[in-house]
């Protein structure tokens, strides 16, 4: 899959147990006529301070027009310096927007086992940062080129225009659901590569573990869903995992609201 990426950049951090910095960030680099640039919290972030927190953004996103967005299919990776085969990396496909102009892990590595002078993440005080990024898709004027649209090079499965990166995972999605699309009705290529997009981010969405997507996340899927379906996608079994997400996330709030109430009580009893 490395290959299918646009570009790829290492990113070495010198130095890296005497950082004093909360974040720090990388030299922006340019992918699909994009500025971009990777941010690290060297000692995680609130909420995950026992955690390498790893970040892929929008260089200059303040400066760009309002409604801008960019989809981006990207890899970051921890470079293991003794044993390529115990890097850590974790590879998505998203939106990036005003909301989230930045996007990644924040447990992307334990502070651990990064720290471990054996263990080979930590050499001669530098840690390496690998990021692989192909950008899918651009809406709004860029702060390099003055505009971009689709990425041109694309390959054709089951009728969608598909760019490299993204082949694997819809002959999947076709190979698990053959009927999927038997009744989409877009005959547009950018209109059906857009439909396509946004489905695939749902079921990337989706297959997060319920406890790790907020309430906002799951209105944006519930949205999302509605969109798609609207088109013609039959997709029963991902409206079926949204309803489970919902009913995992509501008893949690449920517990956490137990809980506050127990406190409260705890607490009017010793005023009394």
């Amino acid at each position: 899959m490395g290959k299918t990426y646009e570009k790829k950049i290492t990113w070495t951090i010198k130095n890296f147990s005497f950082l004093q910095s909360d974040e720090i960030k990388s030299d922006y680099f340019v992918v699909g006529g994009c500025k971009w640039c990777l941010r690290v919290y060297p000692k995680g972030e609130q909420g995950c301070m026992n955690f390498l927190s790893l970040y892929l953004g929008v260089a200059g996103s303040e400066s760009l027009p309002y409604g801008w967005r960019r989809h981006a299919k990207f890899r970051l990776v921890v470079v293991n310096q003794l044993s390529q085969e115990a890097s850590k990396g974790n590879e998505a496909h998203i939106w990036f927007d005003q909301k989230s102009p930045s996007l990644g892990y924040p447990e992307m590595l334990p502070l651990s086992k990064l720290l471990d002078k054996s263990g080979g993440f930590l050499v001669n005080g530098e840690i390496k940062i690998v990021a692989e990024v192909y950008v899918l898709e651009v809406i709004g004027k860029t702060n390099v080129l003055e505009e971009t649209s689709f990425v041109k090079e694309t390959m054709d499965v089951n009728g969608f225009h598909v760019p490299p990166p993204l082949v694997e995972s819809v002959s999947s999605l076709f190979k698990s659901h053959p009927d999927i699309a038997s009744e989409f009705r877009p005959k547009n290529p950018h209109l059906r590569t857009t439909y396509m997009n946004v489905l695939l981010s749902l079921t990337e969405v989706l297959g997060q573990s319920p406890e790790k997507l907020s309430i906002s996340d799951l209105s944006d899927a519930y949205s999302g869903l509605q969109f798609v379906k609207q088109a013609g996608f039959k997709l029963e079994w991902l409206e079926k995992k949204l309803k489970e997400a919902c009913q995992t996330r509501l008893q949690e709030v449920k517990e956490e609201l137990k809980d506050k109430c127990a406190e409260m009580e705890a607490l009017e009893e010793l005023l009394r």
